[in-house]
């Protein structure tokens, strides 16, 4: 069917409710309004679903729910029985329609026979990577579209693992999808009788109280905080997301006695109404947070986004203005305080690891490198890091997790879930926050010590949007290029290898030499140059945008500052041709 086909389907159709109908009547003389909805289904990739809440195909809605629910509850149906009966555990975030649409996941899941435990609020993300866990559930469903604008939502599944589900289940359960008509092959029961039959179980403060042990027992210094604790103060924003209670509970849990909350960001809004964006990676979410700590006189600011997988920190410098930290500096410093004080009190794992993905600073390897700890660099994507936790436990724990981290403030400390998560990194941060107060310094303060100590490393990110089919060859074409011709230097400064990860290859240009590189095959250019800079080129996977990650080292701030510049300007009109 083409879209006005469709949409006339969806219009006659005795399974669409009268409030979907009427949504779609108000569209009807608008024929780009109706092509964008119904010209092709929301896609459904290893992360799920993500799209703009409303009707029709290409929307979030309870249809396109089903529709990826009935594909999720075939595939486990495969599993056999013993699988059906293990359940799938369902979390969601604030966001319009997450409670609506958990509840639609459940009752198609109960239809197949299939046991769903449903959260009785919402949660955030890493906890149900937990839940799925600590059930022994064969799977996990959480509604969330993460630090997406307010007319997004999303549907993530995730494995039993806890992990999120592998490229070969998404593409078996994405097949089923495709096989199947939205309205007459979706089965779905009615919710008292699901419950009444006890195929929907709701969950709650149980889980709760296990998950926030396990997150608990990653703290280092408890002893810390209490020295401190007095005249120790946190501004904490969970940007009326799924951070609020879990956060909150936890800093309470390690000794944290002054944590001021954001009362305009406290709550649960769907529309987000004190942010342009509820994204902790942007400074202007913050704003009602840095006037608070002026007045409060507050070093640290912490924000948790709507699903509470991400966090970002902001500090005050030596000139008393607030400045957000990246998320590599978040995670370098996570890093250090966490091997320094595993080393000091002889935690410190012999076989111990770092990871992070391959756009993260260096500046973590030579952290690993002082306190003689291996690091392991993952594709982009926390996926990838949750699969290396799986893969050393299944070798026997020759090697053990320590920690791992993401350029785009994602981190995870522990094995307990299997995806980034801010309510164990909000309780680290401000453990170390406290460390470094005993040390009567602040974390903008750790941050220069780091520098001083490991040279100045500084990040940047260029996303250049190509939108439409002529934006996906322009793509192709720019990476075409530069694997044709391969910049032989930048501003004088020699390329010295490249990485090809689409054919899984280093070229070593000063050696004239190649080796394999041991990861999944994807469309990614990696650039090393001979004074330790790096650029790494990369399509986006979800979005219509080419992304260029740039890293120069230098022996100070302003002349690292300075090289960024320049190197980025070069590289960029390289790109762009």
């Amino acid at each position: 069917m083409n879209c006005m086909e469709t949409y006339k389907y969806w219009l006659q159709s005795p399974y669409v409710d009268e409030e979907t109908k009427a949504e779609l009547r108000e569209i009807e003389n608008n024929e780009k309004e109706i092509e964008e909805r119904f010209y092709t289904n929301l896609a459904f990739g290893t992360g799920g679903l993500r799209g703009i809440i409303g009707a029709g195909t290409n929307r979030m809605n309870k249809y396109t729910v089903r529709k990826a629910t009935q594909g999720l509850a075939a595939y486990i149906t495969r599993q056999g029985e013993e699988a059906k009966k293990r359940g799938v555990a369902i979390a969601y975030d604030s966001r319009y329609r997450s409670p609506e649409f958990a509840m639609e996941s459940a009752k198609v899941l109960a239809a197949n026979g299939i046991k769903a435990y449903v959260f009785d609020e919402l949660r955030p993300t890493p906890e149900l990577s937990f839940a799925v866990r600590e059930l022994k559930a064969i799977a996990g469903i959480v509604i969330t579209a993460s630090h997406n604008p307010a007319k997004y939502n999303g549907y993530k599944v995730y494995w039993e693992d806890g992990g999120q589900l592998p490229p070969e289940s998404a593409d078996a359960v994405l097949e089923v999808i495709n096989s199947i008509d939205i309205f007459t092959d979706v089965k779905t029961m009615d919710e008292e009788e699901a419950k009444k039959q006890g195929f929907i179980q709701i969950i709650g403060e149980e889980i709760d109280r296990k998950y926030l042990a396990k997150v608990k027992e990653q703290s280092i210094n408890p002893e810390i905080v209490a020295k401190v604790a007095d005249d120790f103060k946190i501004i904490y924003t969970p940007f009326h997301g799924t951070g609020n209670k879990p956060v909150r509970r936890i800093l309470d849990m390690i000794g944290v006695k002054n944590v001021i909350v954001v009362k305009e960001q406290e709550q649960p809004d769907p529309a987000f109404s004190t942010v342009k964006s509820p994204n902790p990676e942007e400074k202007e979410g913050f704003a009602i947070a840095i006037e608070m700590a002026k007045k409060e006189n507050v070093d640290l600011i912490i924000g948790t986004d709507p699903d509470c997988d991400r966090v970002g920190v902001v500090v005050r410098n030596k000139e008393g203005e607030y400045v957000t930290l990246t998320g590599n500096q978040t995670g370098v410093l996570l890093t250090e305080y966490i091997l320094s004080q595993k080393k000091e009190k002889g935690t410190l794992p012999l076989n111990g690891v770092i990871i992070k993905t391959i756009v993260t600073t260096e500046m973590a390897r030579a952290v690993a490198q002082h306190y003689n700890v291996e690091i392991i660099d993952v594709l982009t994507g926390f996926k990838f890091i949750g699969e290396k936790i799986k893969e050393f436990e299944e070798n026997g724990n020759s090697k053990q997790y320590v920690f791992g981290f993401e350029e785009s403030y994602g981190y995870l400390a522990g094995t307990y879930a299997r995806d980034k998560d801010a309510v164990v990194a909000s309780m680290l941060i401000a453990e170390m926050a406290a460390w470094y107060k005993s040390r009567g310094m602040s974390l903008y303060e750790g941050m220069q010590e780091l520098y001083n100590k490991y040279g100045v490393y500084l990040e940047s990110l260029k996303s250049i949007t190509l939108e439409g089919k002529e934006g996906i060859e322009k793509m192709k074409a720019i990476m075409a290029m530069l694997r044709k011709e391969t910049p032989k230097e930048i501003n004088g400064v020699k390329v010295t290898a490249l990485r090809d990860y689409k054919v899984g290859k280093r070229y070593d240009f000063v050696n004239n030499a190649q080796e394999g590189i041991d990861l999944p095959e994807s469309d990614v250019l990696y650039f090393e140059l001979e004074d330790k800079s790096w650029f790494v080129v990369r399509p986006s996977g979800t979005e219509p945008k080419i992304k260029i990650y740039f890293s120069v080292v230098a022996g100070n701030i302003k002349d690292a500052e300075s090289k960024m510049q320049i190197f980025k300007d070069t590289v960029i009109a390289k790109v762009r041709g």
